[in-house]
Order: C-alpha cells, then sequence, then structure tokens
C-alpha cells in the first residue's frame, strides 16, 4: 500500500520537524480525484505492530500497515467514509504493549478566542489554557497540553509515558500564536513530563512548564501533571467580609515567615523543615495567639535553589514541592482565613534565573528576557530579566498573579524587587546600560506593566492589598492609575527603616546628634501609603539580629528593642517584623536554621514575646492607631525637638462618626535616664490614664510606670493650653489615653 500523504511531510513527521503533526497523522478523509475514502496513519518509533480498533465495532480490527522504517503506519478505509472513532495497540520492539486512543484524532482544545487574548496579553485566566490539564474530552480521559515557543522548530511532550522521546507527542502549532497543543489520552494526575524543544537552529532543549501547577521536589525539574480543582474551601466567611472592607482602613501587622526555617521538623519529604499541614497546626495557632493580622510568606513558589529564599522563581503557578501538595497549601490558606488571619505572598515578577529547566531561552531563543543582554540580566543577581514589553510576558505575569488570588483566595502579594524593575540602570555593579527613548533611565514599558497589572487586579479584587518593595523616591508609588501612579496599595517604607535602625544602633549617649533620624519619617509619611518593616533583610548576611543591633547589656539591648517597638506601632503605616525578631533571637537569620525557639526557656526571651504579644493586641484594639492613618489629621507631634534628651512624644487620634474624637499619647524616652516629673503637652483637657508602657516589670523592664489616671492641668507647655505631670521610663515609652 503507497501512503496518502506527502512524502516529504512523512519524512518531516519522522525526523520531528513538522510544526502541525495532525495535518499528517490522525484520521482523515481522502479524495484522490475518483473516489472518497479514510486513512489513518500514525508514528510509533520502536513499534514492531499497531492494530487499529473501531469503538463503534471493537471485534473490527485492521492490522495497519508500516509505511517507513522509522515507524510510521497507515490504514486505509476504502469502503467507509465516514470518520468514526478508534482505539491503537501498539506492539514495540521491546516487546511491551499499550492501547491508547489517538492523539491525532482530538481537535484543539484552544480557541481562537484564546489565541486572540493571549496575543493581545489580555488573555488573565490563560493559565486554565496553557500548562497541563487533565480533563475528558470525546468520552476520552487525559492530559491537554499547551505551550508557548513561536521560535521552536518543533516541540513535544515528554515522559515516563513515552520513554521521553521527543517524536511520540510531537505538538501541532496553533495558527500564527505561538502556542503548541496535543491532547494525550489515557495521562492522569502526578504523571512527570517536559516540553522537549527543537531551536531554529536545531538544538535540543528540555523545559519545565511555565504554567506548570506542581514540580518534582528538587533537585529534579519535571513537572508534575496536577488538578488544583478540588479543594473544598471553608473561608466563605472570610472572603465575603474582605470583599466588605477596605484593608487599609483597617489593623495591618504582619508576620514575615521564612517557612522553611520556622521551625525545624522532619516532615513526609524527609526535609528538615515543617510541611503545609505541619505549618498549619503549629504557625496559624501562634499568629492567632500573637495577635498578628497577617502572614506574609517569603515565596514559596518552586525555585531549584534553598539559599535563594524563594526569590529565583521556576514555577510562577506552582507551590514548591518542599512543604507538601497544592492542596496541602490551599489548606494552610484555609485554615488562616478560618482563623481570621491573612495571607500575604513574596510575588516576583523582577526577575528570573537561568537554569536551563527553566525561562531562560525558552525556545533557543529570548523569548521572556529581552534579547540586548545590557536590558536582559540583572548584573548583582545573576538572573534574567521580563520583557515587559512583549504582551505575550505581560500576559504571563498578571496570570501569574491572579492566579494566586484566584485559586488559592491570597489576601495580598507583595511585589519584590519593583525598584529594579523601574531603573534601567538598576545594579551597584551595572557599569552599562541602555537609555529610554527620551534618554533617561526609566523603565517605562515596566512602569506600564505595573500600572495595567494593578488596574486589572484591583478591578477584580478591589481589597486585595498589592504591596510594592520600593526604595527609591519614584513618585506615586501608591497613587491610583488614573492619576497616572503606579497603583500599589502599600509601599514598604525602606527609608524610614533604614533611619530607624540607624538611630537604634547609636549608644544612648550619642542619640542626640542624630535626632532627625527618629523625626524625619514623618516629612514624607503622607506621600505614599507605606508599611513599617523590620524585614528578614535586615538580619541576614552579617547585619545581625534585630536585637544585637541595640546597644548595651542584656537589660538595655532588650529595653531598646521594647521601646523602638512601641515607637513603630504609635507610628502612622502598617507593620511587618520578620519572625524572631518577637522574641529577641540574638543569632542572625539563616535559611538553613530555625527560629532559636530554645530562648523561651528564658525569662526575658518570654518577657519579649509576651511585650509584643500585649503590644500586637493593644494596637488592634486602638482604632486611632490604624483608622485613617493615610490622612495628615491623625498624627500630630507633641514635642520632636527635645534632642538633648533624645525624647519624643505625639498623639494618634480618631474621630468617631458621631463626633467625638479619642486621642492616645505616647512618649518615648531613648535614653536610660528616667524622668519622673516630666511635663507634657496634651491635646485635650481632661482624665489620662496609663493604657501601655514599655517598661512594665512583667516585660522585663525596671517598672517606671504611671499607675493612677492624671488630670490634666490649665499649664502651657509644648504650645498647648494643657499639660500633665508624668513619670517616664528610662529606655522606655508610656502611652496615655485621654478619658474625656
Amino acid at each position: 500500500m503507497f501512503t496518502t500523504a506527502d512524502l516529504h511531510e512523512v519524512s518531516k513527521i519522522v525526523n520531528g520537524e513538522h510544526s502541525d503533526p495532525h495535518h499528517i497523522l490522525g484520521m482523515h478523509e481522502i479524495w484522490n480525484g475518483q473516489t472518497e475514502f479514510i486513512a489513518v496513519r500514525v508514528f510509533f518509533p520502536d513499534a514492531e505492530s499497531v492494530t487499529l480498533i473501531d469503538l463503534d465495532e471493537p471485534d473490527k480490527t485492521t492490522a495497519m500497515e508500516r509505511i517507513h522504517t522509522a515507524g510510521f503506519f497507515e490504514a486505509q478505509f476504502s469502503e467507509t467514509k465516514e470518520l468514526f472513532r478508534y482505539e491503537l495497540e501498539v506492539t514495540f520492539l521491546s516487546g511491551s504493549k499499550w492501547r491508547t486512543r489517538d492523539p491525532y484524532s482530538f481537535l484543539p482544545q484552544l480557541s481562537d478566542m484564546d489565541l486572540f487574548l493571549f496575543g493581545q496579553g489580555t488573555h488573565y485566566e490563560i493559565f486554565d489554557k496553557l500548562g497541563a490539564h487533565a480533563k475528558t474530552v470525546d468520552g476520552s480521559d487525559g492530559v491537554s497540553f499547551a505551550v508557548w515557543a513561536p521560535n521552536a522548530k518543533r516541540v513535544s511532550v515528554v515522559g515516563d509515558f513515552n520513554g521521553w522521546n521527543g517524536l511520540r507527542s510531537q505538538m501541532r502549532a496553533l495558527q500564527k500564536s505561538g502556542v503548541w497543543e496535543i491532547f494525550i489520552p489515557g495521562l492522569k494526575n502526578g504523571d512527570k513530563y517536559k516540553f522537549e524543544i527543537i531551536s531554529k537552529a536545531g538544538s535540543r532543549i528540555l523545559k519545565s512548564d511555565p504554567y506548570g501547577f506542581f514540580h518534582e521536589l528538587r533537585p529534579s525539574t519535571a513537572s508534575l501533571v496536577c488538578d488544583i480543582s478540588g479543594h473544598e474551601w471553608n473561608d466563605a466567611g472570610w472572603i465575603a467580609n474582605r470583599n466588605k472592607k477596605n484593608p487599609l482602613d483597617g489593623p495591618v501587622n504582619i508576620y514575615e515567615v521564612h517557612a522553611g526555617s520556622w521551625k525545624s521538623a522532619s516532615n513526609e519529604n524527609g526535609l528538615p523543615f515543617l510541611n503545609w499541614p505541619q505549618l498549619s497546626a503549629e504557625l496559624v495557632p501562634y499568629v492567632k495567639e500573637m495577635n498578628y493580622t497577617h502572614i506574609e510568606l517569603m515565596p514559596v513558589m518552586e525555585h531549584p535553589f534553598d539559599a535563594s529564599w524563594g526569590y529565583q522563581v521556576t514555577g510562577f503557578f506552582a507551590p514548591t514541592n518542599r512543604f507538601g501538595l497544592p492542596d496541602d497549601f490551599m489548606t494552610f490558606v484555609d485554615t488562616c482565613h478560618q482563623n481570621g488571619i491573612g495571607v500575604i505572598m513574596d510575588w516576583v515578577p523582577a526577575h528570573f534565573p537561568k537554569d536551563a529547566h527553566g525561562l531562560s531561552r525558552f525556545d533557543g531563543t529570548a523569548l521572556y528576557e529581552p534579547d540586548d543582554p545590557l536590558r536582559a540580566e540583572h548584573p548583582d543577581w545573576g538572573t534574567l530579566i521580563f520583557n515587559y514589553g512583549r504582551r505575550e510576558v505581560k500576559n504571563f505575569l498578571i496570570a501569574s498573579a491572579i492566579f494566586w488570588l484566584e485559586k488559592y483566595h491570597i489576601d495580598g502579594l507583595r511585589v519584590d524587587a519593583v525598584a529594579s524593575m523601574l531603573y534601567l540602570d538598576y545594579g551597584d555593579s551595572r557599569k552599562s546600560w541602555i537609555p529610554n527613548a527620551q534618554g533617561g533611565r526609566e523603565n517605562w514599558e515596566a512602569a506600564e506593566f505595573l500600572k495595567h497589572m494593578n488596574s486589572v487586579i484591583h478591578g477584580r479584587y478591589p481589597n486585595v492589598m498589592m504591596i510594592a518593595e520600593e526604595s527609591t523616591e519614584w513618585e506615586g508609588v501608591t497613587r491610583s492609575v488614573e492619576s497616572n501612579g503606579l497603583g500599589f496599595s502599600l509601599k514598604w517604607n525602606m527609608g524610614w527603616m533604614n533611619d530607624f535602625l540607624k538611630y537604634m544602633k547609636k549608644e544612648p549617649v550619642h542619640r542626640q546628634y542624630h535626632h532627625s533620624y527618629l523625626t524625619f519619617g514623618m516629612m514624607y509619611a503622607y506621600t505614599e501609603r507605606f508599611i513599617l518593616v523590620l524585614s528578614h533583610d535586615e538580619v541576614v548576611h552579617m547585619k545581625g539580629a534585630l536585637v544585637n543591633k541595640m546597644p548595651g547589656d542584656i537589660w538595655q539591648k532588650l529595653a531598646n528593642l521594647r521601646v523602638g517597638l512601641m515607637f513603630m506601632a504609635g507610628h502612622p503605616g502598617k507593620k511587618l517584623i520578620f519572625m524572631g525578631g518577637e522574641i529577641a533571637q540574638f543569632e542572625e537569620w539563616s535559611e538553613a536554621k530555625s527560629v532559636n525557639w530554645f530562648l523561651l526557656e528564658f525569662e526575658h526571651h518570654r518577657q519579649m514575646q509576651q511585650f509584643n504579644k500585649e503590644l500586637n493586641k493593644f494596637y488592634l484594639t486602638e482604632k486611632s492607631l490604624w483608622f485613617d492613618e493615610f490622612k495628615s489629621g491623625t498624627f500630630s507631634w507633641i514635642d520632636c525637638d527635645d534632642a538633648a534628651r533624645s525624647l519624643i512624644s505625639f498623639y494618634r487620634s480618631y474621630t468617631k462618626t458621631e463626633g467625638k474624637t479619642e486621642y492616645l499619647v505616647f512618649v518615648c524616652n531613648f535614653t536610660p535616664a528616667a524622668y519622673e516629673n516630666h511635663r507634657i503637652g496634651l491635646p485635650a483637657p481632661g482624665v489620662y490614664k496609663e493604657v501601655f508602657n514599655s517598661d512594665a516589670k512583667k516585660y522585663g523592664g525596671s517598672g517606671v510606670t504611671n499607675d493612677k489616671p492624671i488630670n490634666s492641668e490649665k499649664a502651657a507647655c509644648d504650645k498647648k493650653a494643657n499639660s500633665l505631670v508624668m513619670r517616664v521610663p528610662p529606655l522606655g515609652g508610656a502611652v496615655l489615653k485621654w478619658m474625656g
């Protein structure tokens, strides 16, 4: 029998060079100029024989004829003019047999509209189309695969199911979209796969799935077919409440966590840290007990290298295998929500690693990154920068952000390294760079991407927090896109953090010369919506633990830390502290070590933990500390000029709907000198009661407190008509509440 196919095309199939194997393989209606009939063609390298089975008449089988020695077979049905469903039974030279529906008998699983929207960069649920999706097509269970590789000569799916032979499951290119697709029957959840790509230059490239939902545990790098649709969520109440309330009008006090080093333990993978079920059972109750409002997870997307802390991502749609299954992570988020805790994830659209199985030169060309190395690489990090001007790349990133909010119910994304995205000359070691079209250093394509992303996300999830880690003076990071801002909800206040820690490191006797480090933050506090952060970056790489930044003996270190954290609680801005800081861990953080929980065997560490627990509770219950805090009228200095004594005082206020105003007066002393009769001006006359004191004995302090209510006097002080006399603790602070 002669083949009905073009021999040139058969040769391209056999050699793995055909961009549309479905055009040749599978079942086809043939017209030879005289009669119409059916031809079925298959290609199975290393096959000894192939038998076709008519599914409508299972007893009717046809031995297919070998057309090409490489494994190309064909069967012709001259008496049949209509297409029919069939299976193939393949006997390989090894003697093994495989029965399957023909992958080349199925229609494309992406529509023309899918391809159009993806090409426009606006298919925000593209994760439901690209990647691997277990489904039933034409009565057959299997997996639909699709990947974007516009410059490839050929793309195949490879895995255990086909002996990792790229000639077996060759995909078809859909129109001019750059998307390749195939449905393979018989595959299931848990099956390993990769994409084998032949570049235009003929190189063979093996890549993990950019849209994969799960991947093998490092150091293995195959993607795993994974259905993530089965979780039964129990957080409807949390989501409904979140949709009603703007989080910016509420308390936000974040406990930043590196999941791999919060606590040492063995998990089911044999790894020396907790998995998601264990973290659900231990971390969530701890955060709830400590009165934090949110957990912020350092990146938990799949990444190859533990010491990158997750910031070099290879799986932008996959929780890392280190901590368990995707459903385990969903359960963790669900557990947080059921306990009144929000979940923020670090998300990294600024760069990606060069690992061979990742996005780097994905189809043999610079696909996700710019082609010019001066635009493509971060010189300090050894990573590649996304091409923010390419529609499909922007679609990939925005879809990734939406994916975590939609599929995993995440409450906020902390967008890492925004400054590196915004400046073309970013990097201490960057010696050369290409200016923008106006000759400047701004990366306008990245800025427009961020605006687009935030517009889309806030349009879908108005009360999800988009948080920028942005360390420069770029104007309008948290201004709305409509007002030409970047559209973020909040911005990390790196300036405040640097000034605060510089000040706290000074010996108390020298602090009078650096008083502005404490007060300067209020000069720009209302230019953006800020989060005050004491993050992981400040307690690693020889920077020392938070408590060890404080001068003095052990008592002074702890007292300094307490008054510093109390000052932070009173300062406008949402709050964040990294794990271990709340118990005054002395050892700086390492991703390879647990928080030093054994320190809680010692009283002063238990006292520090108790201090933070009660300070967090105080922050939660006092509305003046967070409601309308981004409006300038809610904070006022009382005295910010007493540099000689390193004393500062201020008040926070909250006006109720009925017009009554509440006041909290903060007095912070950053020297070891106590003051028994300190007079302070007041926002209003009346009775004031001490409601918090960092020097209380239960926290390990010296006990210089104000135990009785204090009546104001009509005596001018601090440019106020009314004042009172109080005790001010050494290296401590007191908060007085106006009782009316």
